[in-house]
């Protein structure tokens, strides 16, 4: 449903409300929440929303968004029906915590019953198969955290339903699936969010970009970007799959493969079927802000090119396990991957000028000459789309129809970075690249790859 029809329903309601109440003489008590009192929203005004794929991170997603007052969130959806076995951070974050459509739903009913006076909230459906949440017309918007393998489909179909999106990075499996995306969202006029969300939780590197973009370290020469790899898995055997977990639905496009859980929940990232490794897992993180101060946002790099990256032999994992290589752009900035150390200090990039340079770590920064900490970027200079708070900057331009900091396209060809990296890793050898027309020039290997086949019967 476009934002138009979304405001002509509320509208609807409103005004057959009023002239129900108008029609009847004796008096009614209107709870205060229906009318937007004692710290509550009106439903009018409400954003209704749906969360697809609530684990780790989806869950943390969600309970960012239901923390505004705005936002009602109606379902939630998972192939994982309860586990206590989602990885990474999160696992160890909240020992004992379980996730799935299930602990979900509870957290969101425990969440609104606890602004009711009356203690309890029962409103919010858990689906395992998204197609039925994006088929609700009461959702205005969707909150999508899945494997990278399965964010354009259901990124495709909620912008065909006219919802607005919230779309965790890495935002695509391929760059054909990213393009597709930039495609559905333009067509069908919904707001798009990408959840790099470091463009607004470090306000920093916003002043770095700033800095860079005026000239504070002279002309850009070159960004190096520092990430570790994948690790290495050992030899693994088939295992049963878990009675909760609908795998089929979790492989959904991607090729059919026997069940292991290091296969699936977070370490997918570290299997080229379903995701780029921490290419495109920090990478995206990384490069969206390597393109930000190099002006590149909206193209890419002209050259890339294998600097010695290493694959594990045999296991598991797929993903390179040691990230090294080159990018150069039309401006004549070169991008290298350098490879992370053990003990290395963890930081988004170094970006080195004519006059200066700027190390930018997660969280603080460094610079030469240690003037430009205090520099001040003057009001006819170039000042950088500002965000705070990544998640209420996508709300707010629902409400608007303005474009968030980090737009599909904005995702997308950040991710396309991550891709041309892997792409040039595994075939070793340069490779020359198209922006406008996203293709590489005279190669007909290196284009194959540019997309994958989808296990019927999904498609895009």
């Amino acid at each position: 449903m476009t934002d138009g029809n979304r405001i002509n329903r509320r509208q609807f309601i409103t005004r057959t409300a009023s002239a129900a109440f108008g029609a009847i003489s004796f008096p009614y008590i209107i709870p205060s929440s229906a009318l937007g009192q004692a710290g509550n929203v009106a439903p009018s005004n409400r954003i209704t929303m749906g969360c697809i794929g609530v684990g780790g991170m989806g869950t943390n997603n969600m309970r960012g968004f239901m923390s505004n007052r705005d936002v009602q969130v109606v379902a939630v959806c998972d192939v994982v029906k309860a586990s206590d076995q989602y990885g990474h951070w999160y696992k160890r974050g909240w020992k004992g915590s379980w996730f799935g459509r299930e602990p979900a739903q509870n957290i969101v009913e425990e969440h609104y019953a606890g602004r009711k006076e009356s203690g309890t909230f029962k409103g919010c459906s858990a689906y395992l198969d998204f197609r039925r949440l994006l088929a609700r017309d009461d959702i205005d918007a969707v909150c999508i955290t899945t494997p990278d393998h399965w964010h354009a489909i259901p990124v495709i179909m909620a912008a065909r339903a006219g919802k607005d999106i919230y779309c965790e990075k890495p935002l695509s499996l391929t760059i054909a699936e990213g393009r597709a995306m930039v495609e559905a969202v333009r067509r069908y006029g919904v707001v798009f969010q990408t959840g790099s969300h470091h463009r607004s939780a470090d306000q920093h590197l916003r002043f770095v970009c700033e800095l860079i973009r005026n000239g504070r370290i002279g002309e850009l020469k070159r960004i190096v970007v520092f990430l570790g790899g994948s690790g290495i898995h050992g030899p693994w055997h088939p295992m049963g799959v878990p009675k909760d977990f609908d795998y089929n639905m979790w492989l959904g496009p991607a090729a059919w493969a026997p069940y292991h859980e290091d296969r699936c929940l977070y370490s997918f990232r570290y299997i080229l079927d379903y995701s780029g490794g921490e290419t495109t897992n920090t990478g995206a993180h990384c490069y969206d802000i390597a393109q930000w101060a190099n002006d590149t946002e909206h193209t890419g790099p002209v050259e890339i090119e294998d600097l010695g990256a290493e694959f594990p032999g045999d296991g598991l994992y797929t993903a390179p396990n040691k990230i090294h290589f080159r990018a150069r752009y039309a401006n004549g900035v070169e991008l290298i991957n350098q490879p992370f150390g053990r003990g290395e200090t963890r930081r988004f990039a170094r970006f080195e000028g004519s006059e200066g340079w700027i190390d930018a770590g997660w969280g603080t920064f460094r610079t030469h000459p240690e003037s430009l900490k205090t520099s001040v970027i003057g009001p006819n200079e170039v000042h950088l789309y500002e965000s705070n708070d990544h998640k209420r900057n996508f709300l707010d331009c629902i409400k608007t129809r303005h474009e968030p900091i980090t737009s599909v396209e904005v995702g997308h060809r950040s991710c396309t970075v991550c891709h041309l990296g892997n792409i040039a890793m595994i075939l070793k050898r340069k490779l020359r690249w198209d922006p406008d027309k996203e293709h590489f020039v005279n190669d007909n290997e290196a284009n194959r790859m540019l997309s994958k086949p989808m296990r019927a019967p999904w498609h895009l």
